[in-house]
């Protein structure tokens, strides 16, 4: 379920010279993470046919230390039914609400806040359920490594509203989770074990 060893070389890579370019004062050093951070770009665009400048662009935006991103989800239960979006990006499929975490706010905060904006639902973030290394749960696989936190929430007021994001919000229970599922962003797995989490309050958080 890992990622492919050439993305994890080539994420490693990007990660040294990212790390090198921040602390390194000799000129020498930074001509040689400069390669090294190309050299990451070529492989990733070899493997993936993307465009090599793009993803040089990408990488060249990264600056200071490197670390793993954050993605928010949360897991909102109405008389025992999961409320799933539809996204309006990556063909139309659903996905728990959620997004990458913003500065300034907590991980708690992030994640009522997407639920509001992509859901149109007012919730309470009752339970962190679980934070899983995004590399080892068979999600599509990208250029910077992340982790997911995925919590349980309590709708405590809104309504069901689209955004610019969503085209659709809806209600399911377990035995009806649709296949069109975005792996990018939530694999049916998790999506059991949220209702886990739901059914049993005293579950511990899952991770890695």
């Amino acid at each position: 379920m890992n990622d492919p060893d050439w993305l994890q070389w080539a994420r490693e890579m990007q990660a040294i010279a990212q790390i090198g370019l921040e602390y390194t004062e000799g000129p020498y050093d930074r001509e040689r993470y400069h390669a090294l951070r190309a050299l990451a770009a070529r492989a990733m665009a070899a493997h993936t046919g993307a465009n090599l400048e793009r993803i040089e662009a990408l990488f060249s935006a990264e600056q200071g230390y490197a670390t793993p991103k954050v993605d928010v989800r949360g897991a909102a239960f109405r008389d025992g039914r999961l409320l799933l979006v539809r996204e309006s990006a990556d063909a139309g499929r659903w996905t728990l609400p959620g997004g990458w975490a913003d500065v300034n706010l907590t991980a708690a905060e992030n994640v009522a806040r997407e639920l509001v904006e992509e859901s149109g639902f007012v919730v309470r973030v009752r339970k962190l359920a679980a934070v899983w290394d995004r590399s080892r749960h068979g999600h599509t696989p990208k250029p910077f490594y992340a982790y997911k936190m995925f919590f349980i929430c309590d709708i405590v007021g809104g309504a069901p509203t689209t955004s610019v994001e969503t085209s659709e919000v809806a209600f399911f229970g377990a035995a009806e989770i649709p296949d069109d599922l975005s792996h990018d962003r939530v694999r049916p797995a998790q999506i059991r074990r949220m209702f886990d989490h739901y059914r049993q309050p005293d579950l511990p958080t899952d991770f890695d």
